[in-house]
């Protein structure tokens, strides 16, 4: 990876823009780095993909961690952090 990021389930979107990034106020990154979250903090992520031919190839990107209410989804009700994805800057490592 070009440098530390957090990891970010995709599948996981609260809105068009907005995925689930931590259950708690720190998360490892990619390099093993404690990073303790604070709302508007600019936050580098990556998730896990794969290329036509099944080599690794992750999606990454920039964001925004963000505190979004998740009471009304029962599942993610201990989320404390969400984050706010530039969408038009996601890009697979390999196009970097």
């Amino acid at each position: 990876m070009d440098k530390a990021r957090i990891y970010v389930d995709f599948n996981e979107m609260v809105s068009e823009d907005v995925f689930l990034l931590s259950k708690e106020d720190v998360k490892k990154d990619s390099f093993g780095n404690l990073v303790t979250f604070y709302e508007g903090m600019p936050v580098s992520i990556y998730s896990d993909d794969c290329d036509d031919e099944g080599r690794t190839d992750n999606l990454i990107g920039e964001a925004v961690a963000v505190k979004v209410d998740l009471r009304e989804y029962p599942y993610w009700k201990n989320v404390k952090w969400c984050c706010r994805v530039d969408m038009d800057g996601l890009m697979h490592e390999s196009d970097l």
